[in-house]
């Protein structure tokens, strides 16, 4: 059976854009596994697990996509009017734009 593009990218997405934003977050804003946890929503162990590849472990090397990353993290970090659902989108949305998955999701609105 053929997949949509919705479940390539809860499966195959998501988890790379939250091991992108929790890298992030620990490497370039200082949080320890637990912090990165309680912001992004998800359980210390899920955050281990991207750490060590074991989830999300698609390498990004665009210095666009990880300028972009690095300020949705900024932006949950500050809670500057955002959320980590809104970012999340955001930066799937980019990824799809730029080929990053290989179908892109036409039921998320557009960017304004």
């Amino acid at each position: 059976m053929k997949r949509t593009p919705c479940e390539y990218v809860m499966w195959n997405g998501l988890p790379v854009i939250r091991k992108e934003i929790a890298e992030s977050m620990i490497t370039n804003f200082g949080l320890n596994q637990k912090e990165a946890a309680e912001k992004l929503g998800v359980t210390p162990a899920a955050i281990c697990q991207y750490l060590s590849h074991k989830r999300g472990n698609a390498k990004i090397d665009d210095q666009e996509l990880i300028k972009e990353i690095n300020l949705s993290t900024e932006r949950i970090l500050n809670n500057t009017d955002t959320n980590v659902i809104e970012e999340t989108c955001r930066i799937c949305k980019i990824f799809g734009a730029k080929g990053v998955f290989p179908s892109a999701c036409n039921s998320c609105p557009s960017e304004k």
